[in-house]
């Protein structure tokens, strides 16, 4: 059954402001399959040939691989380096070695205006040292504020913070003490109120429909399909939704995925660990043939011997399905058994048949269900987060299942609205950005350090090819949002000092003490680690991926999520959840962080009010809604007619 989607449709929600938001996602997007830190993934075969921050690289440099003569390590070369450079010519100011001397200070006016101004400056000195001073780094403490706290004092709060080993100039020092000025005028003011809603309307015209099928359940006849998923959860998912699709294309069954063990995550977790088997295999019967492992005759194969083990680097970057009946199809005749092992973004996605890619759809969306250890404890952070209101979101029934239920136990009346927050900004992220966010030559050369030993390709580049300054990176929107960029752009939307934030992810580069300014205009933050017992999440410790799972419903359940980087897998995935199930009730917050970087040039001399009219114009053109772009992935942009149906209605 083919859904209603206007074909003109697709080119009237191409804005201006969203063909510049894309043409971001097209720079950041160049790093969405790279390795992950933190709990997100984990490293990847081929994660130390990336040589160019951000993806970007001199001369492509060309390799032999299984199925061709050659393929470059990257598919993009060189950029010109043309409008990279902000180039503010400062020329040197003349000195006067002789002065004009008036006896002005015999006037006993400007001996008043004198006294005032310095006075005047010797404040704000004061002001931003105290604030400066905070961001070395004591030990916070997550709290919530008591429901009747509403005059907590700015400057009280900054005061308390300790200080710790390193000092830390604190970045945007100006900025953030007008934003903390507002926040505190604002306790007892509304918030804007577009600000916990999508904007516009036709994001509710999308309803899901990948689990329609048109066609008959595939024999499997062509042979058998292993899959060993690098990287963390996020790439696994991608991984596990692609071989699905695979394995139809080439009518053979698939073996329940195995994830690959990182010796830098340490996760042993297995397929079964993380998502219902019985559910993964039985939902998507009328379409595959999954079993739990290979027949007994074809076990004992050396599949490495025999040619049937294929890698990452036989398979070029976003293979088309013609690549797969060529090359793959031919081996498994043979051998009965093809193994891959990585298959990290193998797949493109486009041009890919109708039913094939809905087919990816359906194993996103529908056939991945977490497993109930983790959907029982998913659930528990939903409710504390809305305060154990009896609420139940748009998304909690397809999150955590019937555990979704549990939660109206708990006390009546309106549940707490909660933003989400995904910053990325652990040292993988960092480093590998070449940019600068403050730290002096302390953070340089601890980053170095790090290109060293993890990224040597790229350390290699930088000492035989010119690459855009920090500046130039910054201004083109390749930097990753630095925490205080983050609370200020927080602030300036409208959010209240009072607003509830869970933060996802762990190890942010720098440590607490770069999280102080978040945590002291926005003292309702928590993390999973927060929200949970020690007995509740001790089954969760040293399990990166569970880990990440906890987040990811939590994420996605919020009334808001807010995004730090969109080339991220984890934001792509949660955001693209929301659009699915949200029902255009789900708003979620993607800068564009070319046009944010160069509303942050200016924050030595812009008022705040012009800063606040500045980022809601910029975030809220980022919100319009539009059909997946060609090429783009139907995980992150499931408005498609693949993947959801439209209605006027």
């Amino acid at each position: 059954m083919t859904p209603n989607s206007p074909e003109l449709s697709d080119t009237a929600f191409q804005s201006n402001g969203v063909k510049q938001q894309q043409h971001e996602d097209n720079d950041e997007s160049l790093l969405s399959d790279r390795s992950e830190s933190g709990a997100w993934s984990s490293s990847s075969p081929d994660h130390n040939l990336r040589p160019t921050p951000r993806g970007r690289q001199s001369s492509p440099r060309p390799y032999p691989t299984r199925f061709g003569n050659a393929r470059s390590l990257s598919s993009s070369s060189s950029s010109s380096s043309n409008g990279w450079l902000l180039g503010l010519l400062l020329g040197p100011k003349k000195q006067h070695k002789r002065m004009r001397k008036k006896l002005w200070y015999r006037r006993p006016v400007m001996v008043v205006v004198v006294v005032l101004v310095s006075f005047f400056f010797l404040m704000n000195w004061f002001m931003l040292s105290r604030i400066q001073d905070s961001g070395r780094g004591g030990a916070l403490k997550f709290r919530f504020l008591k429901a009747n706290s509403t005059t907590v004092s700015i400057k009280e709060e900054l005061r308390k913070l300790g200080k710790g080993k390193r000092p830390q100039k604190t970045i945007y020092a100006r900025l953030l003490a007008k934003a903390a000025h507002a926040l505190a005028e604002g306790q007892n003011k509304p918030e804007p109120k577009d600000l916990w809603v999508e904007p516009y309307i036709r994001a509710s015209s999308w309803r899901p429909c990948a689990e329609q099928r048109i066609w008959e359940s595939s024999g499997g006849n062509s042979g058998y399909i292993m899959v060993t998923a690098n990287g963390g959860i996020n790439q696994q998912r991608v991984a596990i939704c692609n071989a699905v699709a695979v394995a139809r294309l080439l009518n053979a069954t698939l073996v329940l995925p195995k994830f690959l063990y990182s010796s830098v995550w340490r996760d042993v977790s297995e397929f079964g660990d993380i998502y219902q088997e019985e559910h993964f295999i039985n939902y998507l019967k009328p379409d595959i043939l999954i079993v739990k492992e290979l027949p007994k005759e074809l076990q004992s194969l050396d599949l490495e011997a025999i040619g049937s083990v294929v890698t990452d680097v036989d398979i070029v970057k976003e293979a088309k399905p013609g690549f797969y009946l060529k090359h793959i199809l031919p081996i498994l005749h043979q051998n009965r058994v093809v193994h891959f092992v990585g298959f990290g973004n193998r797949l493109a996605s486009d041009p890919v048949p109708f039913e094939l890619q809905r087919l990816r759809c359906r194993c996103n969306f529908h056939a991945l269900q977490f497993v109930p250890q983790i959907q029982e404890t998913g659930a528990l952070l939903i409710r504390r987060m809305h305060q154990n209101a009896t609420h139940s979101g748009l998304l909690d029934h397809y999150l955590v299942g019937p555990f979704a239920e549990s939660k109206m136990n708990g006390k009546r009346g309106k549940a707490s609205r909660y933003l989400a927050l995904h910053l990325r900004f652990e040292i993988d992220m960092v480093a590998h950005s070449l940019c600068d966010f403050g730290g002096g030559e302390e953070e340089r050369r601890e980053l170095e350090a790090y290109r060293e030993i993890h990224f040597p390709a790229l350390v290699e580049l930088t000492k035989t090819t010119k690459l855009p300054t920090p500046e130039a990176l910054k201004s083109e929107g390749l930097c990753p949002l630095m925490p205080e960029e983050t609370v200020l752009m927080l602030a300036a939307l409208g959010f209240s000092r009072k607003s509830r934030i869970f933060l996802a992810g762990a190890h942010i580069y720098g440590g607490k003490s770069r999280l102080t300014a978040l945590t002291t205009l926005f003292p309702n933050l928590v993390t999973k680690e927060t929200l949970l017992s020690s007995s509740e999440i001790s089954l969760f410790l040293n399990h990166s991926s569970k880990l990440a799972a906890l987040d990811f419903i939590a994420c996605t359940a919020a009334d808001v999520f807010a995004m730090t980087d969109s080339g991220s897998q984890f934001s792509s995935l949660v955001s693209g959840y929301r659009i699915y199930y949200g029902g255009g009730k789900m708003p979620t917050i993607r800068p564009n962080k070319r046009r944010l970087a160069d509303i942050f040039l200016k924050n030595n001399t812009i008022e705040w009010k012009v800063f606040e009219v500045r980022m809601r114009k910029a975030v809220r053109q980022t919100k319009r809604v539009f059909s997946r772009p060609v090429g783009r992935s139907v995980y992150r942009y499931p408005r498609c007619k693949q993947c959801m149906c439209y209605s006027d209605n």
